[in-house]
């Protein structure tokens, strides 16, 4: 059965950390695929050598079978600090979902998801997780901790994100950002969630996001979408009434009439935002609703080795 059968399975968002540890440990289980081979049965004990390092820890049973170096971690080690952030705004809790589909199918339940996962992977590898929840207003806060009692708090919100879900919750994501960035004192990795629907001025929202990476902080930013309307309009030839879930403005129209010009301007914005991130030297990955666990979890390992 693969990942996303299992995925299937669970159908309730309750079961966020059951659902997270089985995605985790389906990524693990096949990082002999990557380029973490021979990285997985050890995962939680050890780290890669960097040179410079005392070699006194290295683990000399796992280099004959990975050729590669790793030293053996020990319990007291934290050695990074991961702040995630969510945009809770009313066009991340789109599309609105079906009875039938699951809750990870729109924005805010992928989002909710891959943060657990995230959670989960940095609690295996005895890591500090803080969240930083934010719409129209700053909803929550929580510093980087590595304790049991603190990933359960944190989980609980999420849970809670999915369950008071508000209409109309524009995004602040400017003063927001500061804000964050203001909370954050210590060295840390700063994963953002949000799918860029910003009515700011998009110079000042790279301002606030080069904010993140004072203190020498790492930004990754995941820019989350739906791909088959959000990104390639697939909608059928009826006419269509568009909302704004953020503002109730509305819109009839043809999509048909505008698909092939909504896509190459869809695609110049991803671009663009590509770009802008790599000006300011920001990670960004495009990952689409429902899918990609994979590619987030990789995304932070890679990203962790990186920022040392």
């Amino acid at each position: 059965m693969n990942l996303y059968s299992q995925i299937e399975k669970i159908s309730s968002f309750q079961h966020l950390e059951l659902l997270a540890n089985q995605i985790v440990e389906g990524f693990i289980s096949g990082m002999h695929k990557s380029p973490f081979h021979g990285f997985s049965a050890e995962f939680a004990e050890h780290k890669i050598y960097n040179q410079g390092e005392s070699t006194k820890h290295i683990d000399w049973k796992l280099f004959a079978k990975t050729d590669r170096l790793y030293t053996k971690r020990f319990e007291e080690e934290t050695n990074l600090r991961c702040h995630l952030i969510i945009d809770n705004s009313s066009s991340m809790h789109y599309p609105e979902l079906k009875t039938e589909q699951q809750f990870y199918e729109n924005k805010i339940g992928f989002s909710v998801l891959a943060s657990a996962c995230l959670m989960n992977l940095l609690k295996k590898q005895r890591d500090a997780v803080g969240l930083s929840l934010y719409s129209d207003e700053y909803e929550y806060y929580a510093p980087e901790k590595g304790s049991n009692r603190h990933h359960r708090m944190i989980l609980d919100k999420l849970e809670e994100t999915l369950q008071n879900y508000k209409k109309s919750k524009q995004t602040d994501t400017v003063t927001f950002l500061h804000q964050i960035a203001e909370n954050i004192h210590r060295r840390s990795m700063v994963i953002l969630f949000t799918d860029m629907f910003q009515r700011d001025n998009e110079d000042a929202i790279f301002k606030a996001l080069q904010h993140l990476k004072h203190n020498k902080h790492k930004v990754v930013v995941f820019h989350v979408y739906d791909k088959k309307t959000e990104f390639s309009f697939d909608f059928d030839a009826s006419p269509k009434k568009f909302i704004d879930v953020e503002t109730g403005e509305t819109i009839n129209l043809f999509a048909e009439n505008l698909k092939e010009d909504y896509e190459k301007l869809v695609s110049a914005y991803f671009e663009k935002i590509k770009t802008k991130c790599l000006q300011y030297r920001i990670q960004y990955v495009p990952v689409e609703t429902s899918k990609n666990f994979e590619k987030i979890l990789l995304t932070y390992l890679t990203e962790k080795q990186k920022f040392g």
